[in-house]
Parts: structure tokens; sequence; C-alpha cells
């Protein structure tokens, strides 16, 4: 068995190169630049009133003012800042050069064309050009592009982006006992919910995801099942990756040609997870167990689908402090549903006390993995932890 770290790393030179295609800014939330943008303008492209009132000279502050003209957002005025003159300006407006101060309307009082300032205190109100930004400077987040990434990319003038393709993901699961999501079970059948949940984290994570026919357990099956994902740039098994009579997975992989990373994790839940290559598809095999199969999605599935986009593909870790005691940990890194609740500088992670890798109900309640190393020391309520949030 290999580390966690370790089956990480190896899952993750798996990805291949990003494929780029240039889509309108208006399609790009949750896409992949493939490479930073320049802003094409300066923004604000000129001195603007941050607030609507008068614009002046500060030099004038104290003094009567003559009121000349007005400037209004797309109507700039176009006379001289004399010096003892004031204009009428509104919010976003361009602030004439030479005035160097705005101020509110309700710390004025004016009389036909003259203006008093009536309270001087607070600052210049004025947002200076480029402010935002500046024309050139670049924009490269390392992450999906969120709707405030679209206005601000709307605002550079960028119409267009180039982005990472998204991964094509096939997901398989196996088993004669499996059954599809309002089908009767009969004896000894199960209804199949691994593969529509990984299907769910790949496409949280921006991927097009297929859910393909259940596998049966048989070479012919699981043959025609790879030969429907041959197209894919992913393949994920779920079950059938033992080593039982009836996982036969591994076994038609290896026919096939799979390349294999590695077999088997020191890790809970998930310790029977394989990884590899067939021709061009990256292919994990994930553990039946339907938590296994979710909390192995996430750690692997999840960062390998977002390195193929072009970025890091990084397992987003928090601390938080222990809420109730625990015992020493076995020899393997193991992942505990837990709850979160608010703490006094860190949220309060409390471990689920059953911890049934079959039992879906707690990982659907569960708020985050709290992580123990492999060979964890007992550890006392207050003491600071990692833990991998479920929720945004």
């Amino acid at each position: 068995m290999i580390s966690v770290d370790e089956a990480l790393a190896r899952v993750l030179a798996l990805a291949p190169a990003p494929e780029g295609e240039e889509i309108a800014i208006a399609d790009a939330v949750g896409r992949s630049l493939l490479a930073p943008v320049a802003a094409r303008l300066t923004q604000p492209p000129f001195n603007a009133a941050a607030m609507d009132g008068y614009a002046l000279r500060e030099a004038d502050l104290a003094q009567p003012l003559r009121v000349i003209g007005e400037s209004a957002a797309g109507h700039p005025w176009q006379g001289e800042a004399l010096p003892g003159t004031a204009i009428r300006i509104f919010t976003g407006a361009a602030v004439p050069e030479g005035y160097d101060r705005v101020v509110m309307q309700e710390n004025t009082a004016r009389e036909g064309d003259v203006l008093t300032v009536t309270d001087a205190s607070g600052g210049s109100h004025i947002r200076p050009r480029g402010n935002d930004f500046s024309d050139g400077d670049r924009f490269d987040p390392q992450r999906p592009l969120t709707p405030s990434d679209i206005g601000l990319l709307a605002g550079m003038n960028i119409p267009r982006v180039t982005v990472a393709r998204r991964p094509r993901v096939a997901v398989l699961a196996t088993g004669d006992e499996l059954l599809r999501p309002g089908e009767i079970p009969g004896p000894g059948q199960i209804i199949c919910s691994n593969d529509i949940a990984v299907a769910a984290l790949a496409r949280a994570v921006g991927a097009e995801a297929e859910v393909l026919p259940i596998a049966r357990d048989t070479e012919s099956s699981l043959r025609d099942s790879f030969a429907r994902a041959a197209e894919a740039d992913l393949l994920v098994t779920i079950g059938g990756a033992s080593v039982g009579d009836h996982d036969l997975v591994g076994k038609v992989a290896g026919e096939l040609g799979m390349d294999r990373a590695f077999y088997k994790i020191a890790m809970r839940p998930g310790k029977p997870l394989m990884a590899g290559t067939i021709g061009q598809t990256a292919m994990l095999g994930l553990p039946g167990n339907p938590v296994s199969s979710i909390v192995c999605a996430i750690i692997f599935m999840q960062p390998l689908i977002l390195r193929m986009q072009g970025l890091p593909g990084l397992v987003p870790t928090l601390k938080g402090r222990l809420a109730n005691d625990l015992r020493p940990e076995g020899p393997r890194q193991h992942y505990l549903r837990a709850t979160l609740s608010p703490g006094e500088d860190l949220p309060r992670v409390t471990a689920f006390g059953d911890q049934d890798s079959a039992r879906l109900a707690l990982i659907s309640q569960a708020d985050a993995l709290m992580i123990r190393p492999a060979n964890d020391p007992a550890r006392k309520a207050g003491e600071v932890v990692e833990f991998i949030p479920l929720r945004s």
C-alpha cells in the first residue's frame, strides 16, 4: 500500500495537457482560463465622482463658490476649472482636470449659482483614473471563473476567452446486485447510488460526466462498457476492483492494456483503489462502498479533473478544533465524517461516532471530512485538526 500523498501525486500525473477552446465570456462561468488575459482599457478611464455633490478645488473650500456647470455620467463638463468655481456632479461622472475634491450635496448650501460648503470633513470622494485596473493589467485566477470574474472580464473589454475544454468523464458502476433508482429490488439486490453521486462530483469541478449502464459481473459486459468509454478523458469505475472472485475490473482492464499506476492505498475509507491509463484514457477504479467511493472521488477524482483543466488540482483543507476526544488512529490515514459548529477562533469539529463506510445518510449529514494521519496518537478536545469542507 502507498500513502495518500503519493497516490494523489501519481493520479495527478495521469492528467494530459488541457485542450483549449474559445468561448464568449457569458458562457465562461465555471470554466478555467488557459492563459492570462490582459485588460484592454483603464477603469475608470478618468477621475470619477464617488457620489452626488459638487466638484471643486480643495484650496477653495472655505469661500463661497460660483457654480458654472454640470457633469453627469456619459455627459462630461468641458469647461475650465477656474479658481473660486464649482460644478454640479453626479456619481460616476468625470471630474474635470483642475478640480481635486467632490463634496457631497448634503454638506453644501446653494442659493442660485452661489455654493457654500457647510461641512468640509471627509475625503476627496474621487475614484482616481485606473483605480480598478489599467490597460494591460493581467488576470489569471488559477481557479474556475466565478460570476464576479465574468463581470471583471466584461469591464476589461474582453468579449471572448480561451478556456480548457471540459474533461469527458465516464462513470461505470459494476455488479449483478445493482438496480437503477425507481426499480424494485429483489432478493440480494440494492439500488445503485454511487455512480450518480460520483458523476455529480465530477460535474461540480467542470467535467462533462456520463453515467454508463451498469456493468454486470462478466468479462464480456465489462469489455462492452470499457469500449463505450473509449473516447472519454477519464473512466471512473465503481466496485469490482478488489480481489474477490467476482471483482473483474482489474483483470479486464489489465487485459485491455491498462498501465497501472498503483493499487491499494493506506487510507480509510477507500483502501482498494486503482489508477492508471488505458490508451489515451485515464482510469480510476473506486471502491464499491458508497462512502468509500464518494471520499475517494473527492480526494483523487476531483483534483485530477481540475488538473485536466490546467488548474493546480489541490484538495482544499481548513483547520478546526476538536469538539470531542479521539482514540489513537491505526496504520491508515482516516477521513472521518464530521459536523462543524462555530468556535471562538476556529470551527469546532465533531466526528460522528459511527464511521461505517456503507452509510450514505452520514455522509449527507456531514459538513467535513476530518483528516487523521496514519498512526495519529490520541487527541483531546480543543486540539487543532485539519478537515476537508464538504459544503461551500
